[in-house]
């Protein structure tokens, strides 16, 4: 292991699974319901189960009113949960040493179309409207802004690994000695066009979706963001690795065999300076889709094998799209932030429908806990449109003195 980890000290989070951290873990160890609520108007002819933040977003600070989309009150409502924790940062580091990376898919494309479709029926467009709230830019430009940093601050927008990716960028950042600490994570809102592009796909769920099940027909789509600290000096999260590869083989559908997601892993696992064997469970990326599933079985069969502990999170939380990296491994952050009295596993939902076609891995069942032990590894994959994909590999226990 190398000698000088980076730590993840701060978590904020808003998704389907809730506000903050308590309703979050709540919902992932059942004894609250996602928000996975059947929604109309965003297609045209039916009704679609979508991944929901229910609770109220606070309008931004009038300071900040220039960046107000409902991407930007997701971002502030992670942000505000760890404010005190930023506002120290700042005090120990001060403004230029601290970077901002965001993983985004949609920005303010909501609002955009809102505003295009008022400028055709009225021939303009409404006081509101600005074309920066849709520039994927918007998202790290506003926590920037809204906390005055002067690091270096960037969106990352690869589709579904964006957030994934804001940790290797992160860590990047942080070994070139760039910054002392970055805020790193993800965010996506519901909107038209991603709802309907995935409909045109013919990708969406028709239910909940199923993942790794034989009757699998599709994903939900979902919103949410999740935004940690990520830094030198201090913390009880670790982040051992990210590994990344693009396979490219593809525009819109992955390797069958998987080579891109196990050649992720396997980065991750050699960055990381661990073993297969160290790993104690796995988020899949699991979106419910027949191509997606088949090839990451086969990629976690192939890497780690048939017997680490696994799940996907996605029927609790929809596919968020490029807030999905960071809040995945937000769940892995709670999980081992409890490890003292055994770090809990999120349960697999499905229909308990084996696919013959699926190498065989260990889906969790039913409630379970890792027994409490001095090192924990836990890893995340996420993979995009393009073959785009990464791993990222949580760890606790593993700093050398």
């Amino acid at each position: 292991m190398a000698k000088h980890p980076l730590y993840l000290s701060s978590l904020g989070i808003v998704s389907s699974l809730g506000t903050g951290i308590t309703e979050t873990k709540a919902t992932l160890t059942g004894k609250k319901n996602a928000d996975m609520i059947k929604r109309s108007g965003f297609l045209p002819d039916r009704e679609t189960v979508l991944g929901t933040v229910t609770g109220n977003l606070e309008k931004l600070p009038d300071l900040l009113s220039e960046f107000d989309t409902r991407n930007n009150r997701l971002l502030w409502a992670t942000a505000s949960q760890i404010a005190d924790d930023i506002d120290e940062l700042i005090a120990k580091f001060g403004k230029d040493r601290i970077g901002v990376l965001i993983g985004t898919s949609t920005a303010g494309i909501e609002e955009g179309t809102a505003h295009y479709q008022q400028r055709v029926e009225n021939g303009k467009f409404p006081e509101s409207f600005r074309y920066g709230h849709q520039e994927i830019g918007s998202p790290s430009e506003f926590l920037k802004t809204a906390f005055d940093l002067r690091g270096p601050a960037y969106s990352i927008s690869t589709a579904c690994s964006s957030s994934a990716k804001a940790f290797a960028s992160g860590l990047r950042l942080l070994k070139a000695d760039m910054c002392d600490a970055v805020l790193v994570g993800g965010v996506d809102s519901l909107c038209r066009l991603t709802v309907g592009g995935f409909d045109a796909l013919q990708s969406l769920s028709d239910g909940i979706c199923n993942p790794m099940s034989k009757n699998r027909n599709g994903i939900n789509i979902g919103e949410g963001a999740a935004l940690f600290i990520l830094r030198k000096d201090a913390g009880e999260i670790e982040l051992l690795g990210v590994g990344e590869s693009s396979d490219a083989h593809h525009p819109n559908a992955p390797h069958p065999d998987g080579l891109g997601a196990a050649r992720a892993m396997q980065a991750a696992l050699a960055r990381s300076g661990i073993t297969p064997a160290d790993i104690d469970y796995i988020n899949l990326h699991g979106t419910a889709t027949p191509l997606n599933d088949i090839m990451e079985a086969k990629a976690v069969h192939a890497v780690l094998g048939p017997d680490v502990p696994a799940s996907s999170t996605k029927p609790l939380t929809g596919h968020s799209l490029g807030a999905a990296g960071a809040i995945e491994a937000a769940i892995l952050w709670l999980s081992m932030s409890d490890s003292e009295i055994g770090a809990p596993l999120p349960v697999h939902h499905w229909d308990g429908e084996i696919d013959a076609e699926l190498p065989p891995i260990n889906l969790i069942t039913s409630n379970q806990s890792l027994a409490p032990r001095d090192r924990l590894a836990m890893m995340s994959n996420s993979f995009a449109f393009g073959g785009s994909n990464v791993s990222v590999i949580l760890g606790k226990g593993w700093t050398i003195p």
